[in-house]
């Protein structure tokens, strides 16, 4: 028996802070220019207080599902793929499964 996989819904979530190289220029020496030339970075996003990569990543798994038209419960794996992890464990897939199924 073949079994495939597939994607059908996706989501995502961003901090609603948003920290501009402007910004940056107010707090240490140095330019949009020479933060834009060598990095190409405009801008970065910044969690506040009740963010996080888990309540992010809670955000992002409700809004796929909503594209997918499923219901938690139809859902078979969650993978989340990050750098930032709340904690070393529990990881942040264990905490979605969690709050949303």
């Amino acid at each position: 028996m073949k079994r495939y996989g597939r994607i059908t819904g996706w989501g995502k979530a961003v901090p609603r802070r948003t920290l501009t190289n402007h910004d940056l220029e107010q707090m240490v020496k140095t330019s949009d220019e020479w933060i834009v030339t060598r990095t190409g970075i405009r801008e970065r996003r910044i969690v506040g207080p009740g963010e996080s990569t888990a309540t992010m990543s809670v955000a992002a798994c409700q809004k796929a599902l909503e594209r997918a038209g499923a219901r938690p419960e139809e859902v078979d794996l969650i993978i989340v793929a990050t750098s930032t992890p709340d904690y070393y464990c529990p990881p942040v897939s264990s905490i979605v499964q969690g709050v949303v199924v």
